[in-house]
């Protein structure tokens, strides 16, 4: 969507009452959940993700008993990847949070939870924030040293314990979530130091966020990818977080930058990249063009930049990491562009009239899914060179251009003398040209067309009446 289009979407969410809200949230989880239509699941999740956040920042209202679960995981929401998608370093599975509350409760530390429980119930209905923020952070305390006690070291063979918890991506996510809430107060003191938006990231940025990063808790292997996943969330062009890793390196050499500990910076902008370039290919498939454009520019810019700023070796693993997201993208969009020639000639032929069966009509629908994938062939022009499409795109919006202009101006002075049987389909071809006109020439040349073609069917009707 269009950031116009997501504009009016937040505020469409924002006025309907919470009750409202919290429906649609469980609902599109649960689709999610199943595999229905991720893409327009996750992009409402995220909206109203956003929006509940901001009131329960601006009104702070006491959460009840049955959200206490929120109130244990609210520090690894920024974390958290929606069912279905793939996770990378630093993310956390939404799907996990479930098995890990009901262990706590059944296994992890019960009697803490029921005590939990028992207090948030007792609080007041108001004026009760500061006593919620101190529950919170009893109750994160409790879930760490449970966790901690599971799958810290010592007490023998736990996979058993372990088993009870959930199956492995359960487990694997158990100890994220268990590194996360041990230094709880570290991420904390990070979210503050990072700036809130970083639309570009150049040196200044840069030397801002090393210094906020520079927090020994967040510093290990296994935190740091968390610290720069709240970085990523931050930037303008996620691809960028190389630049910190390029900046720690002193160098734009591959090797150089995989021996220091921030060379996870670029797996994680490689698997972003890669995931980008998945939901293009799932937009493709299911002709949602809207998005595409947005997709093309983050996949093109991050490309770019990758080949750009790091000096990366085609055999090294970063090397045919890329060269693959490069493949895979050309492959999906070669083979969409290649279709659309056959799908403007089939509603453009200019067939004989004998061929032409009575109350034949241009399927509408079709015309503007032409007219979408026109509009989806001229914005890959714009990042045909690093998506390696150049070729097929030029001949192929080359190829679009003459049919068109062709078509239209023989469509247009076949209505002159087209018989009344098919005069309707002629000029329902007429109108469908002059649609793919504006795409490919502008709304003048269009307008142009459309005055044509008006004029000889005008001047068609006063040649029958003169006769």
């Amino acid at each position: 969507m269009s950031q116009t289009s997501i504009e009016r979407l937040r505020e469409y969410l924002a006025q309907l009452p919470p009750q409202a809200q919290a429906l649609l949230m469980r609902e599109f989880e649960r689709a999610l959940e199943r595999g229905q239509d991720t893409a327009v699941a996750t992009l409402v999740l995220d909206q109203l993700r956003k929006i509940v956040r901001k009131t329960e920042s601006e009104e702070a209202p006491p959460p009840r008993t049955e959200d206490l679960s929120r109130l244990l995981f609210q520090i690894v929401e920024p974390f958290l990847v929606d069912a279905g998608a793939p996770t990378r370093v630093g993310q956390i599975r939404r799907s996990s949070l479930q098995p890990i509350w009901q262990w706590l409760g059944r296994d992890g530390a019960p009697a803490k939870l029921n005590e939990f429980e028992a207090t948030l119930a007792r609080m007041p209905a108001a004026d009760s924030a500061g006593q919620v923020e101190t529950l919170a952070h009893d109750l994160q305390a409790v879930a760490a040293d449970a966790i901690f006690a599971l799958t810290g070291p010592g007490g023998g063979d736990k996979s058993r314990a372990l088993a009870r918890v959930g199956p492995p991506n359960v487990i694997e996510d158990l100890y994220s979530i268990g590194a996360v809430l041990q230094i709880r107060e570290a991420i904390g003191t990070l979210n503050e130091k990072l700036p809130r938006f970083l639309r570009t990231f150049g040196d200044p940025q840069v030397a801002a966020v090393t210094a906020a990063l520079n927090i020994p808790a967040v510093q290990t292997p296994q935190m740091l990818p968390f610290a720069l996943s709240l970085v990523i969330q931050r930037m303008a062009a996620p691809w960028q977080i190389i630049r910190l890793a390029i900046k720690i390196a002193a160098s734009d050499d591959e090797i150089r930058v995989a021996a220091t500990p921030y060379g996870v910076a670029v797996t994680m902008a490689l698997h972003d990249l890669s995931c980008v370039a998945a939901n293009l290919r799932t937009d493709i498939k299911r002709s949602r063009f809207d998005t595409i454009a947005d997709n093309l520019k983050a996949l093109h810019d991050g490309v770019r930049g990758l080949r750009t700023e790091l000096d990366l070796r085609n055999d090294s693993t970063w090397g045919k990491q890329l060269t693959s997201i490069r493949a895979d993208i050309s492959n999906a969009l070669q083979s969409e562009i290649d279709s659309v020639p056959g799908r403007v000639r089939r509603i453009l032929r200019q067939r004989a009239e004998k061929d032409i069966p009575p109350g034949a009509r241009i399927d509408s629908t079709e015309v503007e899914e032409t007219v979408a994938l026109i509009d989806f062939v001229a914005t890959c022009r714009n990042y045909a060179s690093e998506l390696a499409i150049n070729e097929v795109t030029l001949r192929t919006y080359s190829d679009l251009q003459q049919y068109v202009e062709r078509s239209t101006e023989s469509l247009v002075q076949s209505l002159r003398a087209a018989d009344h049987k098919v005069r309707t389909y002629r000029q329902q071809q007429v109108q469908a040209a002059i649609r793919f006109c504006e795409v490919l020439f502008g709304d003048d040349y269009a307008s142009l067309m459309s005055r044509a073609a008006e004029n000889a069917v005008t001047g068609e009707r006063k040649s029958t009446r003169a006769s």
